[in-house]
């Protein structure tokens, strides 16, 4: 048997941003104010002060690439006075204090940040955050000489804004998703049961990213996932690894499962036994009363391209025959069909010397009729239960969403203890990501 090719999922993730968007408007304060507002001052030089206090509005966000702008207009409200000095000498005392942003209203200034978002290997989501100039829309004037201090606000205005900066950065700057990542890695291992066409384990190999883009309220990622799974009667046991590290070659979209259905020759056999176990055949020629009964049928593999069928029997002489077959499959019918059916060499050897008679087309044609395997309904109900399995809630606000678009058989292999059927599917897949309880660094 060749190994099984490895299968190739490359799935769209598209994460909903709003979640993101709602822990950044906690994260990033409300109010900025000078220091120990409203009772210090801030001495611009010996001839002027002033205090302020800056409440920011709602973030606004636009997404774009791998940037996300974080952006908002804030509103500012100054208290200002000035006195006269020569060069570093006090000449007299500070006006009474002049107020901005007050009756005529709070002034209001541009504020941005430009977040780069980049996945680690490790999958940790980095927000690289670049704060932008403060940008403002009404200008501050303050006291009897008309000092225009916006600037000076402004200045005062960054220091805060840095802190705000260094905050996201602190608590919203990374994100992990390896523990999220883990719980699906987890659940790609373990085999689920397909309700009587056994149990399917996905056995996920290496992850892969090959594109990051934001647009609107979206992180779209592409996201591949190589995996060898199979489809066994028998639950196999689930051995639980970590996560590798993220890979990051390049594939088509969609997936390309080759898939190997373990079949044992138990079932098999029953199927092949519940027709043939007590049928009587009459081999009679000419006044020689001849009758052959079925006892058991039972299949085995023989390791290479053909099956082996034993058969016990009764009737005129009783015994065991075997017969040697080769699986073929029909695309057309959906069926395997067990074909070039004919004794075994031993048996052929042993029965010339004593019952020739047993020498009958009429076993080998019954034993072919009976020897055929409708996959029809097992491939219909594959597609509807993977189809099934694509549709859904794999952790709490993280579903997939996807569709098999063909589904077809591309091997076989009688193995001794297994009659193995490779199949071969495609279709498409995405993963929406509404909600998350994300881990912050």
């Amino acid at each position: 048997m060749d190994s099984l090719p490895e299968s190739e999922l490359n799935i769209p993730i598209q994460v909903n941003m709003k979640p993101f968007y709602q822990l950044a408007e906690k994260k990033v304060a409300l109010v900025y104010a000078s220091p120990k507002w409203p009772d210090d001052w801030i001495t611009i030089d010996c001839a002027n002060r002033y205090k302020y206090q800056f409440v920011r509005g709602p973030l606004q966000f636009a997404a774009a690439g791998s940037s996300l702008n974080l952006g908002f207009t804030g509103y500012y409200k100054i208290i200002g006075s000035t006195r006269v000095c020569l060069g570093n000498t006090v000449v007299s005392p500070w006006t009474p204090a002049c107020r901005c942003g007050f009756d005529e209203g709070e002034r209001k200034v541009k504020i941005s940040f430009i977040n780069t978002v980049k996945i680690l290997p490790d999958f940790k989501v980095n927000l690289n955050i670049t704060r932008q100039e403060p940008v403002p829309i009404d200008k501050c004037t303050v006291c009897i000489f008309g000092a225009d201090i916006t600037n000076q606000v402004m200045n005062g205005l960054k220091d805060e804004l840095d802190l705000a900066k260094k905050a996201i950065e602190d608590s919203f700057g990374v994100v992990d998703l390896k523990p999220q990542v883990q719980q699906i890695w987890n659940k790609l291992n373990v085999s689920y049961n397909l309700y009587g066409l056994g149990w399917l384990k996905i056995n996920p190999q290496k992850i892969r990213l090959t594109s990051l883009v934001a647009r609107n309220d979206s992180l779209n990622i592409f996201l591949g996932m190589t995996a060898k799974p199979v489809i066994s009667f028998e639950k196999t046991t689930d051995l639980i690894t970590l996560a590798p590290n993220l890979d990051n070659s390049i594939s088509k979209p969609g997936f390309n499962i080759f898939l190997d259905a373990v079949l044992n020759y138990d079932s098999l056999s029953n199927i092949i036994n519940a027709q043939l176990k007590g049928k009587e055949f009459d081999l009679s020629k000419g006044k020689s009363k001849k009758v052959l009964v079925v006892e058991d049928c039972r299949i085995y593999g023989t390791g290479n391209e053909k099956l082996i069928i034993k058969m016990g029997f009764s009737g005129s002489n009783s015994g065991i025959a075997y017969f040697t077959g080769k699986p073929f499959y029909d695309a057309t019918k959906k069926m395997i069909e067990v074909r070039d059916i004919d004794f075994d060499v031993k048996t052929k050897s042993l029965l010339l010397k004593s019952a020739d008679w047993l020498f009958n087309k009429r076993i080998t044609n019954e034993i072919a009729r009976v020897s055929r395997f409708d996959l029809s309904s097992y491939i219909d109900t594959a597609k509807i239960l993977i189809n099934k399995q694509l549709n859904t809630e794999w952790i709490k606000g993280v579903k997939s969403i996807g569709s098999i678009n063909d589904l077809k058989i591309s091997g076989f292999y009688p193995l001794t203890e297994y009659f193995i059927i490779r199949s071969n599917a495609n279709g498409d897949l995405m993963i929406k990501v509404d909600a998350m309880n994300f881990n912050l660094q």
